[in-house]
């Protein structure tokens, strides 16, 4: 009988053993065949970064071109699916790779060993050094990385350049931000003595402006550190494949070389016409994002505040409870983090589109926030009042709809005027998922001009006429509330 049991044991451990090594190959071999079974190749990417990536106005619409894409477009076409480009900043592209947003990552990413060990990565495609960016009049200045000793350098957040700055340039303090094109706005404002690049972007900024020159970083360059390569999720093994047998066809070929020059005359027709009216459709475009978003969020904000007002000032305590902790803990978090937790990590369970979780994000900020104004609003009615209603015959839910709140709204109106002129501010922080509100379209013309501060003063000319005409019409309707008083 033991011996049998013994048999049994080692029968089902080895059955065990095979089930799971069948499993984790089917796993390994289940990201091609999504993307089969989908029709749809998803590619992430940080438009911001000629000639690896960036947007032209092609045929009246926004599209985002540029050598990996082109890449991007051979692999899907030999996939025989179509191609979907979702835009966002560049370090929150492997977050969305291991979220399941996008199906791989082309950015002029370096696949370092740092990088390996929460995605994997394709074969190289193009090789390209690290140069550095200085203004004109500084050019004699600077010879190479080790010139900038206790100097300030650009890098852009969680970049390959970050990570050779802070190793290499240990002297030199830096600044991180996320857009290319603010980095160099920084540098043309001498607020960094220069912008550590990608050789291929530098000589594609060099190339459009003739106050920057490219000089050799002359960094210590090892083998992960060199080269771009496409990102993918972990054991998407079958889909590195058949991403690599492309890479192969596109090497064999000599396709780069002809990438690289179909992106230079897109960079080209970029610059014939820098002039801010030439890009008024971006600016339309990003404030009917930024209007819908503000309208929305405004909408839900006071619904669900009004809500949540009401399960505060409850005498139920698991309401009270509830309403106190979704106020306070929305109002301890930046919105920042809100739109990314939305996006990224309920997007873990559900595909949620970029827009959809910005408008979700905001809305649940907002109306905490119109939930404090609400309920100082209602604290702020005599009791007296609650009182005599409730003589009257009214019950707590009709006293509450016909005579609080009413005057409750009265009282409050200047603050929830304040919060719907902050929440078109506010609102921008979608950007950072790819939503292409105002400030989005702002940095798309920025990578498109190569000018950095006439984008910003349009914008911020826009902002103000948004929240300017709602101050107006806000002070309009309290006008009339108080005449009716």
């Amino acid at each position: 009988m033991k011996h049998l049991r013994r048999w049994l044991i080692a029968l089902v451990a080895v059955f065990a053993a095979v089930v799971t090594l069948n499993m984790q190959t089917v796993h390994a071999d289940d990201s091609l065949a999504k993307v089969q079974q989908k029709g749809t190749l998803v590619i992430g990417t940080s438009p911001d970064y000629a000639p690896y990536e960036f947007l032209v106005n092609k045929n009246g619409k926004n599209q985002v071109v540029g050598m990996d894409v082109e890449v991007a477009r051979k692999i899907a076409k030999d996939l025989g699916v179509k191609l979907v480009i979702k835009q966002m900043n560049f370090n929150s592209l492997l977050v969305a790779l291991q979220t399941g947003k996008v199906d791989m990552v082309l950015a002029a990413m370096s696949p370092t060993n740092a990088r390996r060990k929460s995605v994997d990565f394709s074969n190289t495609y193009y090789k390209s050094g690290q140069d550095i960016l200085v203004n004109k009049t500084d050019a004699k200045i600077y010879k190479d990385h080790k010139s900038f000793a206790n100097k300030k350098v650009g890098v852009q957040n969680g970049s390959l350049q970050e990570t050779l700055a802070k190793t290499q340039m240990k002297t030199s303090s830096t600044l991180g931000l996320t857009k290319v094109t603010d980095l160099i706005l920084a540098l043309k404002t001498h607020k960094v003595a220069g912008v550590v690049a990608e050789g291929a972007v530098a000589k594609a900024y060099t190339s459009n402006d003739d106050s920057l020159v490219e000089i050799p970083g002359h960094f210590n360059l090892s083998s992960d550190t060199v080269g771009t390569a496409i990102g993918f999720a972990k054991n998407s093994d079958s889909l590195v494949a058949a991403a690599n047998k492309s890479l192969a066809e596109i090497k064999q070929k000599g396709l780069i070389n002809q990438y690289l020059k179909t992106a230079g005359s897109y960079m080209k027709t970029n610059t014939e016409d820098t002039s801010m009216i030439h890009y008024w459709t971006y600016f339309l475009k990003g404030v009917e994002y930024t209007l819908l978003i503000s309208a929305i969020g405004a909408f839900f904000g006071v619904l669900l505040g009004t809500i949540f007002a009401l399960l505060r000032l409850s005498k139920n305590k698991l309401s009270h409870l509830i309403g106190v902790s979704y106020i306070e803990f929305v109002r301890g978090t930046p919105l920042m983090i809100q739109v990314m937790f939305v996006y990224f990590g309920i997007g873990i369970f559900i595909d949620i589109p970029a827009l959809i979780a910005g408008l979700i994000a905001v809305s649940l900020n907002s109306a905490a926030y119109v939930a404090e104004i609400i309920r100082s609003g209602i604290d702020s009615i005599p009791v007296g009042q609650t009182e005599a209603a409730r003589s009257l015959g009214l019950s707590e839910r009709q006293t509450m709809i016909s005579v609080v709140l009413p005057q409750a709204i009265k009282n409050i109106w200047p603050a929830l005027g304040n919060e719907f002129i902050s929440l078109i501010k506010e609102s921008s922080i979608v950007s950072i998922i790819g939503v292409t509100d105002l400030i989005y379209q702002l940095t798309v013309v920025q990578t498109a001009t190569y000018k950095g501060v006439q984008p910003i003063l349009v914008a911020m000319v826009l902002y103000f006429v948004l929240t300017f005409g709602l101050s107006k019409l806000l002070s309009h309707f309290e006008r009339k509330m108080n005449h009716a008083a």
